[in-house]
């Protein structure tokens, strides 16, 4: 069987992480799935297994010392079937992609480390150092499973020495203007918050409104939402990803960036008006992803609720962005009833061993693959690890247009078969470097 085949099989499994939809028979027969692909990891590698589905395997090297963490998550979003071209659990293999739910995020990356250990195992392959493997099942929903791993390590008093896990991938495409190619390599993500609006009302019958109702309210908060996007700013690390892009971009442009230091505040403004990506590395974003009123469609409703997604830029807190928000609902009788999440985690290391390995081993991916760190949008599991680790870095080691990274929690997300060839020699070098 080829990488492909396998990551087929492993996507047939309905791993879907939503409350609605988890179903722990899908999830127990990923596990088996997983088992029977990959038996030499299985029969090699002391498993532990946690409440949820969450596994951690320990390929023990010849010391335990500054071992090193490869990251995966095996549960998924939902796929509404009447949205996808194909069926979106079918695993289909066709004009060289693996088509379906978790192609990309996160079942393909899995399937790149299992194929690196089960290929070096097979080949009688010592680590000098431990390997640890951990696979969510509950990363989309923010669980538990990553954090109790994290637990785990730090009670064993294990400190990783360098921490790999989803994030960026290799682009062709990372600014305007850029044609290298380039891994982009997450060394910090954003604080991810949810947060709790309400506003309330008298009800009644909607046949008789009262002018300056709950939904109003409500309706007038998101508006200033959308209306009032924070001011932009260049982190340490946006510094550093334009410091990285400045030799691969025409030359004036390339001087623009070489003098990013010096004129933060227009070319942060810049970089939020290129584009959507661009500009949510360089502010806090805020996304209302859900809204609820009256329960009848005759009925005034007492209470108007939305929430807010929020990621926080490097720099940003919880406790600004609260002030921020009280500031900008002043007068509507809006209330924050809750504010749930957590403040960036701290910036890993780009002048040590594990940065440099981490880039030596990118290296594998083709000799014109520039390496640039950057700041990561979204929220992954990774984040826990920085209580035990300063070296946790974001990247899967395959090759993402921008359609198909757009497919990311979207209809259509597939992977090209031989970029799964590619990822897999990438954690093969990276376990191999343990030295």
């Amino acid at each position: 069987m080829t990488p492909a085949d396998r990551l087929a099989e492993l996507i047939a499994c309905r791993t879907v992480s939503a409350p609605e939809e988890r179903d722990e028979a899908e999830f127990a027969a990923f596990r088996e799935t997983f088992a029977r692909l990959y038996p030499r990891l299985h029969g090699a590698l002391e498993l532990t297994e946690f409440p949820g589905g969450t596994l951690l395997f320990r390929w023990a090297g010849r010391t335990a010392d500054r071992p090193l963490v490869l990251m995966a998550h095996y549960d998924v979003v939902p796929a509404p079937a009447e949205q996808w071209d194909r069926d979106p659990f079918s695993g289909a293999i066709e004009e060289g992609f693996v088509h379906g739910r978790g192609a990309l995020d996160d079942k393909g990356p899995l399937v790149c480390i299992a194929e690196a250990v089960e290929s070096l195992l097979t080949e009688g392959f010592e680590p000098a150092r431990d390997v640890y493997l951990s696979f969510g099942a509950d990363e989309e929903v923010f669980g538990r499973g990553a954090a109790d791993v994290v637990d785990h390590l730090a009670a064993a008093g294990v400190r990783p020495w360098l921490v790999s896990d989803e994030g960026g991938a290799i682009v062709d495409d990372a600014l305007p203007g850029v044609s290298a190619t380039t891994a982009m390599v997450a060394i910090v993500e954003k604080g991810t918050v949810d947060v709790g609006l309400v506003a309330r009302g008298g009800g009644g019958h909607a046949s008789t409104p009262s002018p300056n109702g709950a939904t109003a309210r409500l309706a007038r908060a998101v508006l200033r939402i959308e209306r009032h996007p924070a001011t932009p700013h260049l982190s340490d690390p946006v510094l550093q990803m334009l410091d990285a892009l400045a030799d691969l971009v025409p030359r004036p442009v390339g001087v623009a960036l070489r003098q990013a230091r010096r004129a933060k505040r227009p070319v942060a403004e810049l970089l939020a008006r290129l584009g959507k990506e661009t500009g949510a590395i360089v502010r806090t974003t805020m996304a209302v992803t859900q809204l609820s009123g009256s329960p009848a469609r005759n009925v005034l409703a007492t209470e108007a609720r939305a929430n807010v997604n929020v990621r926080l830029a490097v720099g940003d807190t919880k406790e600004r962005l609260r002030l921020r928000l009280e500031r900008l609902f002043r007068g509507l009788e809006v209330e924050i009833e809750r504010m749930d999440g957590e403040d960036p985690p701290p910036v890993s290391r780009t002048d040590n061993d594990a940065w440099r390995a981490l880039c030596d081993a990118i290296g594998v991916l083709g000799p014109d693959v520039h390496v640039v760190p950057y700041v990561q949008t979204g929220g992954t599991d990774a984040r826990h690890f920085t209580r035990i680790s300063d070296s946790v870095y974001r990247f899967a080691p395959l090759h993402m247009t921008r359609a198909q990274r757009d497919s990311i929690h979207a209809p259509n997300e597939k992977v090209a078969v031989e970029t799964l060839e590619r990822g897999g020699a990438f954690h093969r070098a990276l376990i191999t470097a343990l030295g």
